[in-house]
């Protein structure tokens, strides 16, 4: 038996001498290059390389504007106090001369109570009064001639002032029967209708208290540390009735359901037009301060859930920095809590974290996108 050489047989040879020779030398012929190629570099070599190489962040630098902010308190109209106009003797309530949503002012006369017993009391004290005056008179003449004693004298001198007493208690009496109000205000319920009998004390009218009126609203905890006592403020009602007044009083305390400071505003002027329990807006000025407009998408929240903006600093690392928002417009968010010159990552924030070295790429068109409220 023969052996035939087929071609098939000389091409399966000469490919097993390339691979020998291939495998003998260690290197790789590419598209059949015949020089050797470069050694691989490891790959720990190779991934240090790659993050050595910085994190590309958008940023931007903005300039600050004195900006005058107005804080803006919702809240209602209150009276100083509801004072009880009462009846300072016991009697019968013949007449009341105003009614319920009356304006009253300090000394107006109100009610009246039946006079009839009084008077006819006050004509019997003067009698007497006059009886006694002129006895004393004609005692002192006797005195004077040597035919009356000092103890007669005494004793009638006594009896004299004592219907001068009873005169006075008479016509405080009389006085009393006409109630006058004791402060301005607006007449409010329940009040005392003719014929109701009146003792000491009993209320004829309540009077709400208009003399100061006050504006009572919620002062949010972000302007607790903005808004001070014996600030200005103008105050405008809900029927269009605008005036101005002083910060009198804040609460030390919030409200624990809402977070909120009781704050009170005294009016400077109150007329009829400004009555208990209306709804009021109150505007504070705020000095001027360094304020600062931005894009809501550059806002970031740090691990403690607090507001705040990525910086770059000077050593181009990534800060923190906190912010406070103190309103927003269709052009943005103006803020408080940054330094002039700061650089704000604008773009990228999501995927540095504080302390990481980056590198800044200064944004041109950032302040066109906020002017036109275009979110970068």
């Amino acid at each position: 038996m023969t052996f035939t050489i087929r071609g098939s047989h000389i091409l399966a040879l000469l490919i097993t001498l390339a691979i020998g020779a291939w495998m003998y030398e260690g290197e790789i012929r590419i598209g059949g290059n015949g020089e050797p190629t470069v050694e691989s570099k490891p790959i720990a070599e190779r991934e240090a390389e790659t993050s050595s190489e910085l994190f590309k962040v958008a940023v931007t630098t903005i300039e600050p504007t004195q900006r005058i902010r107005n804080v803006v308190l919702r809240g209602r109209t209150k009276a100083e106090a509801i004072i009880p106009i009462r009846a300072e003797t016991a009697g019968v309530l013949e007449k009341r001369f105003v009614k319920r949503g009356d304006f009253v002012k300090e000394g107006q006369l109100v009610c009246q109570l039946a006079r009839g017993a009084r008077e006819a009391n006050m004509e019997r004290v003067e009698a007497r009064l006059q009886q006694t005056q002129a006895l004393y008179d004609a005692n002192q003449k006797l005195v004077k001639q040597g035919f009356a004693t000092d103890t007669q004298a005494r004793q009638i001198l006594f009896d004299l002032n004592a219907a001068k007493a009873e005169k006075r208690q008479a016509e405080i009496e009389l006085e009393y029967t006409n109630i006058t109000a004791t402060a301005s205000g607006t007449v409010m319920d329940p009040i005392a209708e003719a014929g109701d009998v009146m003792s000491v004390g009993s209320t004829c009218i309540p009077v709400a208290d208009t003399s100061p009126m006050f504006f009572t609203g919620q002062l949010s905890e972000a302007d607790i540390t903005s808004v001070k006592t014996n600030m200005s403020a103008g105050v405008e009602l809900i029927t269009g009735v605008r005036t101005k007044g002083t910060i009198t009083y804040i609460a030390a305390a919030a409200d624990p359901a809402t977070r909120t400071f009781l704050t009170e505003i005294r009016l400077d002027e109150a007329g009829e037009d400004v009555r208990d329990g209306l709804t009021a807006t109150a505007s504070i000025e705020l000095p001027a301060k360094d304020s600062f407009l931005i894009s809501p998408s550059w806002i970031t929240l740090a691990d403690t859930g607090e507001v705040g903006l990525k910086l770059v600093d000077e050593q181009d690392q990534v800060v923190f920095n906190p912010i406070t928002i103190i309103s927003q417009t269709k052009q943005g968010f103006w803020v408080e809590g940054l330094k002039k010159g700061a650089r704000i990552i604008t773009r990228g924030q999501e995927y540095v974290i504080s302390g990481e070295k980056v590198q800044p790429v200064e944004e041109a068109i950032v302040s066109a996108a906020i002017n036109t409220g275009v979110q970068q």
